[in-house]
């Protein structure tokens, strides 16, 4: 746990802010090489500082101190990273914000590079998390597909880890379609534009994305494709059509030559193993060749399911989700197979089955047959929220729970998968662009006992692509040892 740090009112606030922002400034061209040079990723109590702009880091500095009630900032992380970039280090993540606070703590009255030096002496000896560069094809390349696309080449670091090689789609009916296929990906309406720079090299049918060369390849069907033409061997396939959901029709990617393994990014069906990361990846067995990431939704509800089982105990509950719009509702009304569905998305609340509720079973097995649940679409382009009704093993207070949360979110293995908000005025776009797979709002929860209401916001989009990035590092066999241990 972090010790409060109170620091006096500068005299001055603004000199205060530029001396902290001139450190953040200098932070970022050495957290670039760390990444660049070394595949070191630096974060800030989960949140990855890699690629991040001046006013970002600082955020992730006030995070800390809004949360925890405590001074840290960058007059205390900017030595301690001083001291990281002195050593020679292999592929590891290490959270300054966690090794700042042990410093403080540490009695010993040690040098920041000696204590640094201790601190990281395994990361010294680290190898590299793969042989060879693990090569990924995304098959489809609508929301979740752009924007897994974004995120492979955003931590493409060295490039001896996973590469993205290519993306898989239908024509479009227009002559210039690749042209349009990367103005997609350079401008989205909710997401915003590209973080760096993509050439359209049609002599090729090539996209150019931050120096990563990604083939353009176009097909109707897996059997047509064989990527061993282009170089691509031994394959992660990113499925994010949503075409096929069981394993008899997704196995229909590894009758391609060059693909190797299957990941679904949508709730698979039958005995298909659907992975919620951070929770049962660790049921994933290296001959496993077709795996599902789940659901957003299913993604976003199973870890703090998992946090109050650990805690409290869940006897039974209700999952409501009050949930963005989708591509699969109409924009008017017009014909639709799906019940309620074909009323005008943008214009309409629309009640709708989930099927996120009985999910949550392959995941946390000790759940099935205790959740009900149901999901409303509303008029928002992004971000859901996923409301909780539980009736827990024992009694607690909102104060109790929402300590336990706070320190879940910043402390415990399922940090990357929960984030945790204590403002009573954020709203839903407020998490749009969150990495981790809900927030959990603290300022919402109602408790009566065994009773608990529990209200997590979650961006349905990159926030559960994020979740499907760490599923293809893991089935890759990307491992990164995380520093400083825990105590």
């Amino acid at each position: 746990m972090i010790v409060t740090q109170k620091r006096p009112k500068p005299a001055d606030f603004f000199k205060d802010w530029k001396a902290r922002e001139a450190l953040a400034e200098s932070m970022i061209p050495m957290i670039g090489k760390l990444n660049r040079e070394s595949n070191v990723g630096i974060y800030m109590y989960g949140q990855n500082l890699v690629n991040r702009s001046v006013l970002s880091i600082m955020k992730a500095h006030r995070f800390v101190r809004q949360v925890e009630e405590n001074e840290l900032s960058e007059f205390e992380t900017f030595p301690v990273l001083e001291a990281i970039c002195k050593l020679e280090l292999g592929p590891v993540h290490i959270d300054l914000g966690t090794l700042t606070n042990k410093y403080m703590r540490d009695q010993r009255g040690l040098p920041v590079d000696d204590f640094v030096r201790e601190e990281l002496v395994e990361a010294s000896g680290a190898g590299t998390p793969l042989p060879k560069s693990q090569d990924v094809v995304i098959y489809g390349f609508g929301r979740i597909g752009r924007l897994v696309a974004r995120l492979l080449i955003e931590k493409a670091g060295s490039g001896d880890v996973l590469r993205l090689r290519a993306i898989v789609l239908r024509k479009g009916k227009a002559d210039n379609d690749l042209v349009k296929r990367a103005s997609l990906l350079r401008r989205d309406s909710v997401h915003g534009a590209f973080n760096g720079t993509i050439r359209v090299d049609e002599e090729t049918n090539t996209l150019i994305c931050n120096g990563n060369e990604v083939k353009i390849i176009y097909a109707n069907s897996p059997q047509e494709v064989d990527y061993t033409q282009h170089g691509i061997h031994d394959a992660l396939i990113v499925d994010s059509t949503g075409v096929w959901r069981d394993e008899e029709g997704l196995a229909q990617h590894l009758e391609s030559k060059g693909a190797a393994k299957v990941l679904l990014t949508a709730p698979g069906k039958g005995d298909l193993k659907n992975i919620v990361y951070g929770i049962n990846n660790g049921d994933i067995q290296p001959e496993d060749k077709i795996l599902s990431a789940a659901s957003c939704t299913t993604n976003a509800i199973v870890p703090v399911l998992k946090a109050m089982m650990d805690k409290y105990g869940v006897e039974h509950g209700h999952v409501e989700t009050v949930h963005a719009y989708t591509n699969d509702q109409n924009l008017i009304d017009n014909y639709h197979k799906g019940e309620r569905r074909g009323r005008a998305a943008a214009l309409n609340m629309v009640l709708t089955e989930t099927g996120a509720a009985k999910a949550v079973a392959k995941a946390l097995p000790e759940l099935k047959g205790k959740l009900t649940g149901n999901a409303i679409r509303v008029p928002t382009p992004n971000v859901s929220m996923a409301i909780l009704n539980l009736n827990l093993g024992q009694e607690t207070t909102k104060e109790e729970l929402n300590a336990y949360m706070r320190d879940v979110a910043l402390h415990s293995p399922l940090r990357q998968q929960i984030d945790y908000t204590n403002s009573p005025e954020v709203v839903s776009s407020d998490f749009v662009g969150s990495r981790r797979a809900c927030v959990f709002d603290s300022i919402a929860t109602i408790v009566d006992g065994k009773n608990a209401v529990l209200y997590c916001w979650y961006d349905n989009e990159f926030g559960y692509s994020c979740q499907v990035v760490r599923c293809l590092e893991d089935m890759a066999g990307v491992r990164y040892a995380l520093f400083p241990k825990r105590d």
